[in-house]
Protein backbone atom coordinates (compact mmCIF):
# COMPACT_ATOMS: atom_id res chain seq x y z
CA UNK A 1 0.00 0.00 0.00
CA UNK A 2 0.99 3.71 -0.77
CA UNK A 3 -0.54 6.42 1.30
CA UNK A 4 -0.69 9.47 -0.45
CA UNK A 5 -1.60 13.03 1.19
CA UNK A 6 -1.87 16.03 -0.93
CA UNK A 7 -1.51 19.66 0.35
CA UNK A 8 -1.11 23.43 -0.18
CA UNK A 9 -4.58 24.03 -2.45
CA UNK A 10 -6.05 27.38 -1.67
CA UNK A 11 -8.35 30.73 -3.35
CA UNK A 12 -6.33 32.40 -5.25
CA UNK A 13 -6.76 34.85 -8.11
CA UNK A 14 -6.44 34.36 -11.87
CA UNK A 15 -2.78 34.62 -13.36
CA UNK A 16 -1.55 33.78 -9.70
CA UNK A 17 0.87 30.71 -8.39
CA UNK A 18 0.15 28.01 -6.42
CA UNK A 19 2.21 24.83 -5.69
CA UNK A 20 1.29 21.98 -4.69
CA UNK A 21 2.55 19.18 -2.54
CA UNK A 22 2.00 15.37 -2.00
CA UNK A 23 3.95 13.01 0.57
CA UNK A 24 3.89 9.55 0.05
CA UNK A 25 4.58 6.90 2.79
CA UNK A 26 4.41 2.87 2.77
CA UNK A 27 6.13 0.94 -0.14
CA UNK A 28 9.09 2.55 -2.10
CA UNK A 29 8.15 5.33 -3.54
CA UNK A 30 10.88 5.48 -6.04
CA UNK A 31 9.42 2.64 -7.87
CA UNK A 32 6.20 4.14 -8.44
CA UNK A 33 5.47 6.91 -11.44
CA UNK A 34 3.43 9.74 -10.24
CA UNK A 35 0.93 12.05 -11.60
CA UNK A 36 -1.33 14.82 -10.99
CA UNK A 37 -5.02 14.33 -12.20
CA UNK A 38 -8.30 16.99 -11.44
CA UNK A 39 -11.69 16.92 -11.28
CA UNK A 40 -14.20 19.97 -11.90
CA UNK A 41 -17.52 19.84 -10.48
CA UNK A 42 -19.91 18.27 -12.93
CA UNK A 43 -16.82 16.92 -14.39
CA UNK A 44 -14.77 13.65 -15.23
CA UNK A 45 -11.19 13.57 -13.54
CA UNK A 46 -8.54 14.28 -16.06
CA UNK A 47 -5.16 13.90 -16.43
CA UNK A 48 -2.86 16.73 -15.76
CA UNK A 49 1.14 15.65 -15.27
CA UNK A 50 3.11 12.58 -14.86
CA UNK A 51 6.54 12.22 -13.69
CA UNK A 52 9.03 8.77 -14.47
CA UNK A 53 10.17 7.43 -11.57
CA UNK A 54 13.52 8.60 -11.52
CA UNK A 55 11.97 12.02 -12.49
CA UNK A 56 13.92 12.24 -15.95
CA UNK A 57 10.90 12.21 -18.01
CA UNK A 58 8.00 14.13 -17.51
CA UNK A 59 4.62 14.14 -19.92
CA UNK A 60 1.96 17.09 -19.23
CA UNK A 61 -1.68 17.70 -20.45
CA UNK A 62 -1.62 20.30 -23.49
CA UNK A 63 -4.24 22.46 -21.09
CA UNK A 64 -1.34 23.18 -18.76
CA UNK A 65 1.79 22.39 -20.87
CA UNK A 66 4.08 25.49 -20.46
CA UNK A 67 2.08 26.86 -17.00
CA UNK A 68 2.61 23.51 -14.65
CA UNK A 69 5.63 21.56 -13.66
CA UNK A 70 5.96 18.77 -11.96
CA UNK A 71 8.62 17.41 -10.48
CA UNK A 72 9.76 15.04 -7.27
CA UNK A 73 12.39 14.69 -4.22
CA UNK A 74 13.15 10.59 -3.76
CA UNK A 75 14.73 11.79 -1.25
CA UNK A 76 11.85 13.34 0.40
CA UNK A 77 9.02 10.87 -0.55
CA UNK A 78 7.29 14.14 -2.28
CA UNK A 79 5.77 14.94 -5.84
CA UNK A 80 4.89 18.40 -6.41
CA UNK A 81 3.14 20.10 -9.17
CA UNK A 82 4.14 24.05 -9.45
CA UNK A 83 0.65 25.98 -11.06
CA UNK A 84 1.79 29.14 -12.53
CA UNK A 85 -0.49 31.98 -14.71
CA UNK A 86 -3.77 29.67 -13.21
CA UNK A 87 -6.90 30.15 -14.39
CA UNK A 88 -10.08 30.06 -13.54
CA UNK A 89 -10.33 26.66 -15.58
CA UNK A 90 -8.11 25.25 -13.35
CA UNK A 91 -10.80 25.15 -10.52
CA UNK A 92 -10.72 21.68 -9.11
CA UNK A 93 -9.64 19.43 -6.78
CA UNK A 94 -6.28 18.22 -7.51
CA UNK A 95 -5.13 14.53 -6.68
CA UNK A 96 -1.89 13.11 -6.29
CA UNK A 97 -1.52 9.27 -8.02
CA UNK A 98 1.13 6.61 -7.96
CA UNK A 99 1.68 3.79 -10.00
CA UNK A 100 4.39 1.49 -10.68
CA UNK A 101 3.58 1.72 -15.07
CA UNK A 102 3.52 5.50 -16.27
CA UNK A 103 1.59 4.44 -19.21
CA UNK A 104 -1.21 4.09 -16.63
CA UNK A 105 -0.69 7.58 -15.03
CA UNK A 106 -0.59 9.10 -18.48
CA UNK A 107 -3.78 6.95 -19.66
CA UNK A 108 -5.97 8.63 -16.64
CA UNK A 109 -5.16 5.56 -14.12
CA UNK A 110 -3.25 4.95 -11.07
CA UNK A 111 -2.50 1.93 -8.27
CA UNK A 112 -3.19 4.57 -5.51
CA UNK A 113 -4.88 7.56 -5.26
CA UNK A 114 -4.94 10.70 -2.17
CA UNK A 115 -7.91 12.68 -1.53
CA UNK A 116 -7.61 15.82 -3.12
CA UNK A 117 -7.12 19.37 -2.38
CA UNK A 118 -8.73 21.68 -3.34
CA UNK A 119 -7.89 24.70 -5.78
CA UNK A 120 -9.97 27.61 -6.43
CA UNK A 121 -9.24 30.33 -9.07
CA UNK A 122 -11.46 33.57 -9.47
CA UNK A 123 -11.39 35.58 -12.24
Amino acid sequence: QVQLVESGGGLVQAGDSLRLSCAASGRTFSHYAMGWFRQAPGKEREFVAAIRQGGDFTVYADSVKGRFTISRDNAKNTVALQMNSLKPEDTAEYYCAAALNMNIVVNNGADYWGRGTLVTVSS
